[in-house]
């Protein structure tokens, strides 16, 4: 498997991705695969595993950073807008496009977390995107606004919401921009009040299991307003025939962003239950990250077709 740094834009502003080759010659062009990285990570982490596996199975993947995250351009830095994100994994597909290596009609997309819910609303939008893969899924909009469990106060989304407002205004009047840090100090402050959910992604993403210099850990304030009316769930009923897969935790408390958008698709899907699995366990840890790749390469593999039979 060959990984190259490719470089393509996204409504002006460019990203940076690792371009996964089988190095396995191949009689003509290959399926592909868009793979999209969690809220805050970089393409150096769980999307870039998952690239690299499916890789191997014989598929091109591309994952990518995000605008405003990792190696790519936008300003302000840490911005999570949800227009933006989906419109950065359709600029990844038409990246895509242009590579000889692959199958412009056997083109699919993964996404992880919160671009699980991005890639939903790509699909829909998006006919070139022939079957679409989620692991650990979430609306990253809705878990703001109704906790990652789905049972969160709505005064602390109100309360989110008057604070973005304040950073708004006191940028306006050319004050630093504050940002909203994701993380805490450490693992115990990270439990209350997300439990285990909470400890979960600190380890991941702060200390060296996953951690990464890029993966900013923070958001700006205006990504909390931007979220306010994005819905990822809306425009799954727009995948109409495309295939739908969507892997998930029985541990995660996340689950039920995925159950609500599996149950508003109308086309082919499967929900598939990783056994013991929490929400983050999905991103690294192999004995749960094994199974999951299984099935999506058996699921891609079925519905793009396999990778072009090799040269003999």
């Amino acid at each position: 498997m060959t990984k190259t740094d490719v470089t393509f834009g996204s409504a002006g502003i460019p990203l940076a991705g690792h371009l996964h080759t089988p190095d396995i010659p191949a009689r003509g062009p290959r399926p592909a695969i868009v793979v999209g990285h969690p809220g805050s990570g970089v393409k150096e982490q769980t999307a870039g595993l998952y690239a690299r596996r499916l890789a191997e199975q014989g598929f091109v993947t591309l994952a990518f950073d995000s605008a405003h995250q990792g190696e790519s351009g936008g300003e302000p830095r840490g911005l999570e807008d949800p227009a933006q994100r989906v419109e950065d994994l359709k600029a990844a597909v038409s990246f895509l496009t242009t590579r000889g290596e692959v199958d412009i009609d056997r083109i699919g997309a993964l996404g992880i977390c919160a671009s699980g819910g991005y890639v939903l609303s790509a699909t829909g939008g998006d006919h070139r995107i022939k079957a679409v893969g989620t692991v650990s899924a979430v609306d990253i909009a809705r878990q703001f606004r109704l906790g990652a469990d789905g049972t969160q106060d709505p005064a602390v989304y109100q309360g989110m919401l008057a604070a973005a407002a304040q950073a708004r205004t006191a940028e306006a009047r050319g004050e630093e921009p504050t940002v909203l840090n994701l993380f805490p100090d450490t693992a115990e402050q990270a439990r209350s009040p997300s439990g285990e959910h909470g400890v979960d992604g600190f380890e991941y993403y702060r200390t060296p299991r996953g951690r990464h210099e890029r993966s900013a850990g923070f958001f700006t304030w205006s990504s909390v307003d931007k979220m306010a009316a994005f819905d990822a769930s809306a425009p799954v009923p727009l995948i109409g025939w495309r295939p739908l897969l969507m892997i998930v935790g029985t541990r995660a408390v996340t689950s039920w962003m995925s159950i609500d958008a599996f149950q508003r698709a109308t086309g082919p899907k499967e929900f598939h239950w990783i056994h013991g699995a929490s929400h983050v366990d999905l991103y690294d840890k192999k004995q749960y990250v094994d199974p999951a790749i299984e099935k999506l390469a058996g699921f891609f593999t079925d519905n793009l077709g396999s990778a072009a039979s090799p040269i003999s």
